[in-house]
């Protein structure tokens, strides 16, 4: 009974958490890097738990992806320079190799190493999560649209692994993640804007 009602509020923190980080990435608060970071912690324990142990690990990754956002938007280039950038046309083939190439070796991690029953799904929605998490830390506002993609496919995952608060959450970070993109977005056109010299 004590272990249901601590699984249970462990996705609930897990869910509050998450949604508060996503909400302040889409409204460009730094402070989205810490909760982040906080949200890695209640997730890491409750994917093991499921056996999601892909998933398990990428909130590690996450964490040190987290501390690196967070040093790059308050100390790193992205703090000296305009906030929103669209992803430069040489990223994108690199960025799709990552994705691949992750997947394949996560694949390989699960199947020679773990039980894992969603090995091919858990390994692909991780490494386009760490492309997506690459992208944000950069800030190129691209990075909404590979998180919708993410966000899906973790509500299904989710589903599966009979996580209903957690696919609650992902599927409020579909939402939070099209708001984000409105918000980037309109900051992205107020600043060409603003570098257009009247004649």
């Amino acid at each position: 009974m004590w272990e249901w009602l601590l699984a249970e509020w462990t996705q609930v923190l897990g869910f509050a958490t998450g949604a508060i980080c996503v909400w302040l990435a889409g409204r460009r608060n730094v402070w989205n890097y810490p909760v982040g970071i906080a949200n890695n912690v209640v997730l890491f324990l409750v994917f093991v738990g499921a056996g999601l142990y892909a998933t398990a690990t990428l909130q590690i990754v996450y964490l040190l992806m987290g501390v690196h956002g967070w040093w790059r938007w308050t100390r790193g280039a992205e703090q000296s320079r305009s906030f929103v950038v669209r992803t430069p046309r040489k990223a994108w083939p690199w960025l799709a190799l990552a994705a691949v190439v992750g997947t394949v070796v996560l694949v390989w991690v699960l199947t020679s190493f773990t039980d894992s029953q969603v090995a091919i799904a858990d390994a692909a929605t991780t490494a386009a999560s760490l492309v997506a998490q690459y992208m944000l830390n950069r800030k190129w506002i691209e990075n909404w649209f590979v998180w919708i993609g993410v966000d899906i496919a973790f509500v299904a995952l989710s589903v599966v692994a009979g996580l209903w608060v957690i696919a609650a959450l992902y599927l409020l970070f579909i939402g939070l993640c099209v708001i984000g993109y409105r918000s980037w977005r309109h900051v992205a056109v107020a600043e060409r804007e603003a570098d257009v010299v009247p004649a």
